[in-house]
């Protein structure tokens, strides 16, 4: 696993609870890297530790539009076949 530092005085003046604070770093750093074409939706999903659901609901409320690519079409043809 890979480790990302934060200054401790970015950290302490993050406005999220200190229980939150990993989580909410993970989702934030997954739904930027997912708009900006860098993760798959997937990858992106992964990195937040949400549901394919909460992950489109997330990406929804940030009017971040979903990238869907052929290899994804494929993915879910294959799962709905399943």
């Amino acid at each position: 696993m890979a480790t990302i530092e934060i200054d401790d005085d970015v950290y302490e003046a993050l406005q999220v609870p200190e229980a939150e604070r990993s989580q909410a770093l993970k989702r934030e750093l997954a739904v930027s890297l997912y708009a900006r074409g860098i993760l798959s939706f997937g990858k992106a999903r992964e990195l937040a530790e949400l549901s394919r659901r909460e992950f489109h609901e997330l990406l929804g409320e940030r009017k971040i539009q979903r990238h869907y690519t052929e290899t994804e079409l494929t993915e879910d043809i294959e799962y709905a076949r399943d």
